[in-house]
């Protein structure tokens, strides 16, 4: 096996833009889940949202790029809304039924043929990103060393997305620390006390759900600059995979989802490097080519299996905020 290649591959994967979105929906579950408590197991649906809102009216009517962002924000605040007023003054499992129901209908609802005009049906949608590129403020060459050299258009797309990932850790950072954070985790320690002072829990669960779904939206945009916008990209597996990366790296943590990130995207990308080679190597006989991309998720659901036994905080997570069982 080559195992420079193997390792340079995963070691590219730490800074690559899917890590970033990675990042950033993650951050944007642990608003919910972290500090808030509120499940949601649509994500994914947040992330195909943004993503359409910013790529279909650059391709329709020509958009320019802060506009399309506008345009990203609002969508994913009227889709929060759409989805917190009937479920936040309810239990916190109605909101993660309605949650993973939403983000399957967003992703039929684009892949249908009769939207193909507007959404590219199944086949998705592609050449939206030219006016991203000419904001590039880097000199055309090769930038950087090792693993981590890149174009310039390479490295316009990671500083601006792991720029987010900064601005979005920042902005959690400085608002769990406010008196709005403060209510919020309240909230998610007991409600009934938290509204028995006067604070309306509603409100607050609501703005968590808002501020999460914004970055999970910036999250889709993020995901699609390098490539074309795919639906079958947004199913439930990808809400599963960002829950992994925020428990594994800590959920009410501000380190904790960029960690996670990193590691199972470098961690996804090794085993499947590592188990190829071995197949290629003649090493290991008894599975095929087309086997390899199942087995890599078969370890790292080792790998969390071993986390939640040895270690149910995460990497960063303090025991007695927060754990798996809350």
């Amino acid at each position: 096996m080559d195992w420079g290649q193997i390792l340079s591959t995963a070691a590219g994967e730490l800074l690559s833009p899917v890590t970033a979105a990675y990042a950033l929906a993650a951050i944007g579950i642990g608003v919910h889940f972290g500090y808030a408590g509120l499940l949601n197991f649509g994500q994914a649906g947040f992330m195909a949202i943004g993503a359409y809102a910013f790529v279909v009216p650059t391709l329709l009517w020509g958009f320019p790029i802060w506009a399309a962002f506008l345009s990203t924000i609002l969508v994913s605040v009227l889709f929060a809304l759409l989805l917190g007023i009937p479920t936040l003054r309810l239990r916190a499992d109605y909101l993660a039924i309605v949650t993973i129901a939403s983000a399957e209908i967003v992703r039929f609802v684009v892949s249908t043929s009769g939207l193909t005009a507007i959404t590219g049906g199944a086949t998705g949608l592609s050449g939206y990103n030219g006016g991203f590129i000419d904001l590039n403020p880097f000199a055309p060459g090769r930038y950087g060393f090792g693993p981590w050299e890149f174009s310039a258009n390479q490295l316009w797309v990671r500083v601006f997305g792991w720029g987010l990932v900064i601005i979005a850790s920042v902005l959690v950072f400085l608002l769990m620390r406010s008196p709005w954070g403060r209510v919020v985790k309240g909230i998610r320690e007991d409600e009934d006390a938290v509204r028995s002072l006067g604070k309306n829990v509603y409100a607050y669960k609501m703005q968590a759900l808002i501020l999460g779904g914004v970055f999970g939206a910036f999250a889709g945009v993020i995901y699609v600059l390098p490539r074309s916008l795919q639906p079958t990209n947004y199913g439930t597996t990808l809400t599963f995979f960002i829950w992994t990366m925020l428990l594994l790296g800590g959920a009410a943590t501000i380190f904790g989802p960029i960690v996670g990130a990193m590691i199972f995207a470098a961690l996804l990308t090794l085993s499947d490097g590592i188990v190829r080679g071995l197949i290629r190597a003649d090493i290991v006989t008894f599975i095929s080519g087309t086997q390899a991309g199942q087995i890599r998720f078969m370890i790292i659901g080792a790998v969390l299996m071993l986390l939640v036994i040895f270690r149910p905080q995460g990497i960063f997570g303090n025991k007695k905020e927060l754990s798996f069982n809350v």
